[in-house]
């Protein structure tokens, strides 16, 4: 049986269901647990832009309609933002929605979702060394492994390796594929 992955704008119950669940390593999972962090920002940002402002933005991930996650992206820059910006995307799911191909769906459609509507050339992520699972999801979302960042970042007491992943514009998943036939959603 396949699954209808998608995303949307994120609501007020999506921003009480993430506080809820992403409050603890549990919840996060331990590659993305940086401590507790407040929410108030978060619920002020919402209020003002809806978490979609024109250099980054969050996405709330649905699996058949059910909440399963949030994706979220910010602009980066290999030089010069003016001339060599990019998109980082970074993603979270509750516990029950890992290991389906929800992170692989979500993924590639906030990729194909930047590239359809900004003017992007490079859509990169990056994740612990260590986090093999999101590696595989990367790939089979069509991103390119590029290489690893060593003690990039800062979690639980130490520095942590982390391997960058991209996709570009006109790497075969995500070519304009406007003069093609419409295509299925994403399916797990």
């Amino acid at each position: 049986m396949t699954s209808d992955i998608s995303l949307r704008p994120v609501t007020a119950a999506d921003l009480d269901l993430f506080e809820t669940e992403f409050a603890t390593e549990e919840g996060t999972g331990s590659f993305q647990w940086f401590g507790f962090t407040p929410t108030h920002r978060l619920r002020r940002r919402f209020a003002e832009d809806g978490l979609l402002g024109p250099d980054d933005g969050t996405l709330t991930v649905t699996v058949d309609g059910q909440t399963a996650g949030r994706v979220e992206w910010f602009a980066s820059a290999w030089g010069r933002a003016r001339t060599s910006a990019c998109w980082t995307i970074a993603i979270g799911l509750l516990p029950a929605a890992r290991g389906k191909g929800t992170g692989t769906g979500a993924q590639h459609l906030l990729a194909r979702y930047l590239f359809d509507h900004t003017r992007a050339e490079r859509v990169q992520a990056w994740t612990d060394l260590h986090n093999l699972a999101e590696q595989r999801a990367l790939e089979k979302a069509g991103f390119v492994r590029e290489g690893v960042l060593r003690a990039a970042q800062w979690r639980a007491g130490r520095w942590h390796d982390q391997v960058l992943f991209s996709a570009l514009r006109g790497d075969g998943p995500f070519r304009d594929t406007s003069d093609l036939a419409e295509e299925e959603p994403w399916q797990a």
